[in-house]
């Protein structure tokens, strides 16, 4: 791993014009094959064409404002790691307008203070309390993994899948509602069930974090649950008074 930065170093030195020395890094440093590396790399290099000479160019004034202002996003995406899924797509979000974190069942874990590694938590804090957002979002979805693997068997999940096992007890509290509602009713159906309990269970874990519990009873913070239909490209959101979800394109009527 040492040799490994090094030889990140030495890219970096030289990207910059910066010489280093008499140090010559064993070709070993890393077991990849790098003309593999170099072929798998062209057709992100055509994308990333497409994006300087269409979207960049595009949004080139909006990226050099961002830059110089900073970012100021409104809302806290948090969505699901899944590919169908771009929070900026579905919400037709420009640079700078979400902060998104995504992960595998668009889970929130409960508030723990001395889990200092949590990158999900540690990225809600930053959102709440340095870039003061005033929305967040969790955002569920049709046809979700991590929704679906909360309902097979946990030992064979825990052999196969270990750290994915343990990820999902973030949605063990859907999964038991979902069981005592609709415990005999085909699996689609309790899968499409699901999705939208947990939305509202990680709402739930929200409120666990002190700052984010505070920012909502004074008003500054409001948090939306939506689900994201992926085969009808529709966007249902959560209604607290009715407990439904409905569709939101409906709030335009």
């Amino acid at each position: 791993m040492k040799k490994l930065y090094l030889l990140l170093a030495l890219s970096c030195c030289a990207l910059y014009g910066v010489t280093a020395g008499e140090f010559v890094p064993d070709s070993q440093a890393t077991s990849q094959d790098p003309e593999k590396i170099i072929e798998r790399s062209l057709s992100y290099a055509k994308s990333h064409d497409t994006f300087v000479n269409v979207l960049f160019a595009e949004h080139e004034g909006e990226f050099v404002r961002l830059v110089k202002e900073g970012q100021t996003p409104k809302t806290l995406f948090i969505g699901c790691s899944d590919s169908r899924v771009t929070p900026e797509f579905i919400t037709a979000a420009k640079p700078g307008d979400l902060f998104v974190v995504r992960n595998a069942g668009n889970f929130v874990p409960v508030y723990d203070q001395n889990i200092a590694w949590d990158g999900i938590a540690a990225s809600i804090e930053y959102a709440v309390k340095v870039l003061g957002v005033q929305d967040v979002i969790v955002c569920g979805h049709s046809h979700c993994g991590a929704i679906q693997a909360l309902f097979y068997d946990k030992n064979e999940m825990q052999s196969q899948l270990p750290l994915c096992s343990k990820w999902l007890q973030f949605g063990d509290v859907a999964k038991r509602l979902t069981l005592v509602s609709l415990g005999d009713a085909p699996k689609a159906d309790r899968y499409a069930a699901a999705e939208r309990l947990s939305v509202v269970v990680q709402l739930e874990h929200l409120l666990t974090f002190p700052f984010v519990k505070q920012a909502v009873a004074d008003k500054k913070l409001f948090l939306h649950g939506w689900h994201f239909d992926i085969e009808k490209g529709q966007i249902t959101y959560y209604n607290p008074k009715t407990y439904q979800f409905l569709p939101l394109r409906d709030l335009l009527k």
